[in-house]
């Protein structure tokens, strides 16, 4: 069984005296039900399971008065062997997003404390418009992504005292030793392929295979693309697929902004401006981000803080949440190209988009700052009160001008980090820090 983060979050909650009721959202296949269904069934005498998409007759059981007594009777009811107590019973509604009444429900659970309840859901923001009343202040929500780098080396067999070590020497910034660098370095290169979606990383694990893991990994894309058929309107439908089909397209180019342009490409279609692209595709790929398949990173006027009060909301780059199901989204060799140490393939689109993915599981917000096409630089983030740029570099080429220039240029920026392949750890005399690619899960 894979050891997850979420797991100590569970058990802070369960711990809590006047807990709200928790939602856990994130895409299809991040492993939410399996987590929630072992931490019930470890930490409870009493457990009632509901999983609306499975079984929709129960959720006559939220049609009428939501108050908790005529809840809790409904349930008694439905459930007959299980034993409602109070404080020793949870409840899990599972697939939540296909029950708008459930989800207004939680308040009166909350209200009324007797039972811990779970709510899980894939699209949360898609059916919003049907939900009558959101319990604000009633709910605690939290978000389950697809496997960080960490917990990748956990499943493979790193003990927490290799990772302590290796995060340590990040920390007083001194050099690893040659073998520890290119076991980690090795393991990112595989976690770049396999990504982070349970299901996957188990596979790999049990059988080492990358073509079963790109069976695997295809099989879910074609979740997603059912997902789309089956939750988007008919006017919709079209656009949002093109959208997905076309992100590996944008990080293929070599300043990685997604433009509507491209899409339109990609279809043989004429779009007479920018304006009319955003109109047409904005809601299609916001409906991607809802679904927790891809997130977004926003240019900056400036990297000044407050960053949030300098974002571009009109130019931006969209990344991947797993890096391999982007990688299964490209054509056949990509696999071959990466275990051959060619990570800059897809113009840095791929290595760029696993860094995205670690560092969007620690900042709610991802920017970068693009001047005049003149100069670029991967992310922007606020790290310990420090506007900081980070540089992402997946070819031969140590040069740094990008940082150099913010460095000359831009005072408001303080702290200058480069991640590259084949290096170690050390600080140049302009006061860039090099780190080897895997240690972004340092900065997460």
């Amino acid at each position: 069984m894979l050891k997850r983060k979420i797991t100590d979050k569970l058990i802070e909650w369960k711990a809590e005296p006047n807990k709200c009721c928790l939602l856990v959202k994130g895409a299809r296949q991040v492993g939410k039900t399996f987590i929630i269904n072992e931490f019930a069934k470890a930490n409870y005498r009493n457990y009632i399971y509901i999983n609306f998409e499975i079984n929709k007759e129960y959720m006559r059981i939220f049609d009428g008065d939501l108050d908790f007594k005529t809840l809790k009777m409904k349930l008694e009811t439905a459930f007959p062997n299980v034993k409602l107590e109070a404080h020793q019973t949870i409840i899990f509604l599972d697939e939540i997003q296909s029950c708008p009444n459930a989800r207004v429900a939680l308040k009166s659970f909350a209200l009324d404390g007797s039972f811990d309840v779970v709510a899980s859901g894939s699209l949360l923001g898609i059916n919003y418009k049907q939900i009558s009343s959101y319990p604000v202040g009633y709910e605690k929500v939290i978000e389950l992504a697809p496997l960080d780098f960490e917990e990748f080396l956990w499943g493979v067999g790193f003990s927490a005292d290799n990772i302590a070590f290796t995060r340590n020497c990040f920390l007083q910034k001194q050099p690893l030793d040659e073998f520890v660098l290119n076991r980690f370095a090795e393991q990112f290169k595989l976690y770049t392929l396999v990504g982070g979606m349970p299901r996957v990383v188990e596979e790999f694990i049990q059988t080492s295979s990358l073509t079963s893991v790109l069976e695997f990994q295809r099989s879910i894309l074609q979740e997603y693309f059912s997902d789309i058929a089956k939750y988007t309107p008919i006017a919709e439908k079209p656009k949002v697929a093109d959208c997905l089909l076309s992100i590996p397209i944008q990080l293929g180019k070599k300043n990685k902004k997604f433009t509507y342009a491209d899409i339109a490409q990609q279809n043989k279609t004429v779009h007479s401006s920018s304006a009319v692209g955003a109109k047409k595709y904005l809601g299609s790929i916001n409906w991607l981000k809802e679904a927790g398949i891809v997130h977004y990173c926003y240019n900056l006027t400036e990297p000044a803080l407050p960053l949030t009060s300098n974002i571009k909301l009109d130019a931006f780059k969209i990344y991947m949440r797993d890096s391999g199901l982007l990688i299964a989204a490209l054509e056949a060799g990509t696999q071959k190209a990466i275990l051959d140490n060619e990570l800059y393939i897809n113009k840095g689109g791929i290595v760029e988009n696993v860094c995205a993915a670690e560092l969007a599981k620690a900042f709610e917000s991802l920017m970068y700052f693009e001047k005049k096409s003149k100069l670029e630089v991967d992310f922007i983030l606020n790290l310990d009160g420090q506007a900081t740029a980070i540089e992402v570099k997946s070819g031969d080429n140590k040069q740094s001008k990008s940082l150099k220039s913010i460095l000359q240029n831009y005072h408001t920026v303080t702290r200058y980090i480069k991640l590259e392949k084949n290096t170690n750890l050390y600080v140049d005399r302009y006061g860039i820090e090099h780190y080897p690619l895997f240690m972004v899960m340092f900065i997460a």
